[in-house]
C-alpha cells in the first residue's frame, strides 16, 4: 500500500509500505476512505515531538471501511463504515475507567505517533471496539472526519476545560482550525462575547461568519488594550490558547480576568514563561489536556441533528495520492486561505 512516511524533521515521502495486519485479537484493519492533516502533524515535522521516529506513517484522523477484524472484536464486522478516533482506548485500564482515554495504558494518542497512522490506504486500529464509531447510514462522511480529533479537541480541551458559562466573555487566541472548532462548540453555552485573535484577516473573517462577536488582528492592533477596552478593563472569563507558541500563551496570561480560566489546547514544543509574579493573587485556573474523545458520541449526535456543521471547516480537497501537495497547501494556510483539507482514497 501507499502511505505518507515521516523521515525526520522536515522530511516526509509518499511511498510504498506493507499493508497492516491483525497483530492482536482486538485489532481491526480499516481501509481509509477519507483523512486529513492536523496541526499536530506539522509539529511532528518541525521536530516538536521527538518520540515520533523516522519511518512512522503519519495521521490520526479519518473515516473508512472495516477490512478485517480480530477474533476479539465484537462491535464491528467487515464492511462497516466507521469513524476512527484519534485516541485509542482499551476501555479497561485505570485511566480509561476515569474517562481519561488519552492516558490509556495500552493506547492514548498512538496513531501516527507511536504506531502507524491514517495517512495511508489502510490502518491498523488497536482496541477497535472502543476506538471506532459506527457511522450512521446516509451520513456526510467527509464532515465526520472533523470528529476524529479537531471538534472533540476544541470542545474538551478548550470549552469544557475553560468552564464556559452563559453570559461569559471568551477570548480564543488563534483562529486556525482548532480555534474555530472551539468557536463552533463554545456556542453550546451561550457566552455573551466571543473574541477571536489572530494575525490572518481571512481567518478572522471566517471566525465572524462562524459566530465570533469581535475579532482582533494582533498584527495591527494591541490585543491586550483592545480586550481590556471591550471588557471594562476586567479581561476575559475564559481564554483559550489555540496556537501553541510561547508568545500566544503569554498573551493569554495578560487577557484573563481575576477568577478566570486559561484553557490550553496548543501543542507546545518550547518552554513558556509563567508570570506568577502577576498571576499568583488573581484566583485564575490554568488547564492542560490531551483530548480524551469522551464527547465524540455526543458531538456525532449534534452533527446528525444538524446542530453542528463541521463541513464549514473544510476548504480544500485532494486525492490521498496527492498528499504531499496537500501538505504544502496546509503548511501555507495564509497563502492558500486553507483551514482543513480532505484527502480521499479512491
Amino acid at each position: 500500500m501507499k502511505a505518507l512516511v515521516y523521515h525526520g524533521p522536515g522530511q516526509k515521502a509518499w511511498e510504498e509500505k506493507p499493508k497492516p495486519a491483525i497483530l492482536k485479537s482486538t485489532d481491526a484493519v480499516v481501509k481509509v476512505f477519507k483523512t486529513t492533516i492536523c496541526g499536530t502533524d506539522l509539529h511532528i515535522l518541525k521536530g516538536d515531538t521527538p518520540e515520533v521516529t523516522p519511518g512512522r506513517i503519519l495521521g490520526h484522523e479519518g473515516v473508512g471501511i472495516v477490512e478485517e477484524t480480530g477474533s476479539g472484536v465484537t462491535a464491528f464486522k467487515k464492511g462497516d463504515h466507521v469513524l476512527i478516533s484519534c485516541i485509542t482506548s482499551c476501555g479497561k485500564c485505570e485511566y480509561c475507567k476515569k474517562g481519561m482515554y488519552s492516558h490509556c495504558e495500552d493506547g492514548g494518542w498512538i496513531l501516527g505517533h507511536l504506531i502507524d497512522g491514517t495517512q495511508a490506504e489502510y490502518v491498523r486500529i488497536p482496541h477497535a471496539d472502543n476506538s471506532l464509531y459506527r457511522i450512521p447510514e446516509g451520513s456526510d462522511e467527509e464532515a465526520l472526519v472533523m470528529l476524529s480529533d479537531i471538534l472533540p479537541t476544541g470542545f474538551e480541551c478548550g470549552v469544557l476545560n475553560g468552564q464556559v458559562k452563559p453570559g461569559d466573555t471568551v477570548v480564543i487566541v488563534g483562529s486556525g482550525p482548532i480555534g474555530l472548532a472551539a468557536l463552533l462548540t463554545v456556542q453550546f453555552y451561550s457566552p455573551a462575547e466571543i473574541i477571536m485573535i489572530d494575525l490572518d484577516d481571512n481567518r478572522l473573517d471566517v471566525a465572524r461568519r462562524f459566530g465570533a462577536t469581535q475579532t482582533i488582528n494582533s498584527a495591527h492592533t494591541d490585543p491586550i488594550a483592545k480586550v481590556m477596552s471591550l471588557t471594562g478593563k476586567k479581561g476575559a472569563d475564559t481564554v483559550i490558547e489555540a496556537v501553541g507558541t510561547p508568545a500566544t500563551f503569554e498573551l493569554c496570561e495578560s487577557l484573563v480576568a481575576p477568577g478566570g480560566r486559561i484553557a490550553n489546547i496548543g501543542v507546545h514544543g518550547k518552554s513558556v514563561v509563567l508570570h506568577l509574579e502577576t498571576l499568583w493573587s488573581q484566583n485564575i485556573t490554568i488547564t492542560t489536556r490531551l483530548v480524551d474523545t469522551v464527547t465524540t458520541p455526543m458531538l456525532l449526535k449534534t452533527v446528525q441533528s444538524k446542530k453542528l456543521d463541521p463541513q464549514r471547516l473544510i476548504t480544500h480537497r485532494f486525492k490521498l495520492s496527492d498528499i504531499v501537495r496537500a501538505y504544502d497547501t496546509f503548511q501555507h494556510a495564509d497563502r492558500e486561505k486553507a483551514l482543513k483539507v480532505i484527502l480521499t482514497n479512491e
